[in-house]
């Protein structure tokens, strides 16, 4: 029942909308209204907006629909109004599903994220043909955006001309060519942010990194800054 009930996604029991609606024999899109409103209520938006999660699935013609992910207290929220003694009874049924998974995932050791996207098809095998659309989707995990933030990082000094270069040392400057690559950046991957970057063109941002330098004005100020002898 645990399996049925709660599913493991990144690192977190949580289970569907689609779940909910089918234990409780309630119509998903009712559900999925129900979420919304939370969601879109101007009251504590931004910690509803931490419980449910959006995602999509397909149905047995293969076409898709959306759907949402909930947390233990995304559950609460949305089962709280689902009254009656068989609701009671499938109430307690999920918080013994939360509890067993959460006992078994701190039970665990770290999972990769190759584990992760695993252990989302094996409890929701509906999901499955879906998982690499939640892969392509998601923002780059921790060790991704640290090894991205080196390489950029990197690339900074060596187009400045090193840690000790006048053109570094001059927070101006160097301002300004973080200020450039990120507009680069930004302008090529259509994202806001460097941590928003969908996984799967983690390598094309690497060899963006790589293969970026500053538009010529900035170089040339770069060069003449290089080019000044310090001043004893």
């Amino acid at each position: 029942m645990t399996e049925e009930l709660v599913i493991m996604r990144d690192r977190q029991a949580v289970t569907t909308s689609l779940q909910v609606a089918k234990v409780f024999n309630k119509k998903h899109k009712h559900v999925i209204e129900a979420i919304n409103n939370k969601i879109q209520s101007a009251e504590n938006s931004a910690d509803y907006q931490k419980m449910f999660v959006a995602g999509t699935y397909k149905d047995s013609q293969g076409r898709t629909y959306p759907m949402y992910y909930m947390n233990r207290d995304g559950f609460t929220f949305i089962a709280f109004g689902f009254t009656g003694a068989k609701a009671d009874q499938f109430k307690l049924k999920y918080i013994d599903a939360f509890n067993r998974m959460e006992k078994q995932l701190q039970q665990q050791k770290p999972l990769s994220l190759p584990e992760q996207i695993s252990l989302i098809a094996k409890g929701y095998e509906s999901l499955s043909t879906d998982v690499e659309d939640i892969k392509n989707r998601m923002g780059l995990p921790g060790n991704m955006a640290h090894t991205f933030t080196k390489k950029r990082n990197a690339k900074i000094i060596n187009v400045l001309g090193g840690k000790d270069s006048n053109a570094y040392c001059d927070k101006n400057i160097r301002s300004k060519t973080y200020r450039a690559l990120f507009s680069s950046y930004r302008e090529t991957f259509d994202q806001d942010r460097y941590n928003d970057l969908p996984m799967k063109d983690f390598d094309k941002a690497i060899d963006f990194i790589n293969n970026w330098y500053p538009p010529f004005e900035l170089q040339q100020e770069i060069q003449m800054a290089n080019a000044q002898l310090a001043i004893v």
